[in-house]
């Protein structure tokens, strides 16, 4: 089975593709999707939507793993990561792949068992499930990795939830 991990943003989306063989994981490929802060936010949402399609006609993606949005004081960063997530649920939409969403609290349980793991914490069991030499940058790349690890061990433990 073939994941694709999304940690959307509208400055930087984070995205990779692992292969998923029973317990073996493999990456494919990852990257992160940078937009410019200057630009009109159309334009941005324009330049993700196209890149991601790019991306899953490349790599075809059995599924789809994405973070949930995480809500904290800053409703204006909300708001922008909600217009990411809403251009990678069109795209995964509009292409037919299941999706599941996963929060930040479900991807540090399910790579460290701890639910206040840090960042290079996260990146470094990344690097290590994946066999990777280095913890992939930025940091944004390194949880879509994340996250598409979650989603194969909550498919494994029967605990995966399809959102589309």
């Amino acid at each position: 089975m073939r994941i694709l991990g999304i940690d959307p943003g509208i400055g930087r989306t984070g995205w990779g593709i692992i292969e998923v063989d029973a317990s073996k994981f493999e990456v494919r490929e990852y990257g992160c999707i940078e937009t410019q802060p200057n630009s009109p936010l159309g334009d941005r949402l324009i330049i993700l939507y196209d890149v991601l399609k790019k991306i899953i006609e490349k790599q075809r993606p059995d599924e789809i793993s994405i973070e949930e949005l995480f809500f904290n004081t800053n409703a204006k960063t909300a708001l922008m990561v909600g217009h990411a997530r809403g251009v990678v649920l069109l795209v995964a939409g509009q292409m037919g792949i299941p999706i599941g969403e996963y929060t930040p609290l479900q991807v540090k349980m399910a790579l460290t068992g701890y639910g206040r793991a840090e960042k290079p914490q996260i990146g470094q069991m990344v690097k290590t499930l994946l066999r990777l030499s280095s913890i992939p940058k930025p940091d944004d790349t390194s949880d879509a990795l994340a996250v598409a690890l979650t989603h194969a061990f909550s498919r494994k433990m029967g605990l995966y939830h399809q959102v589309r």
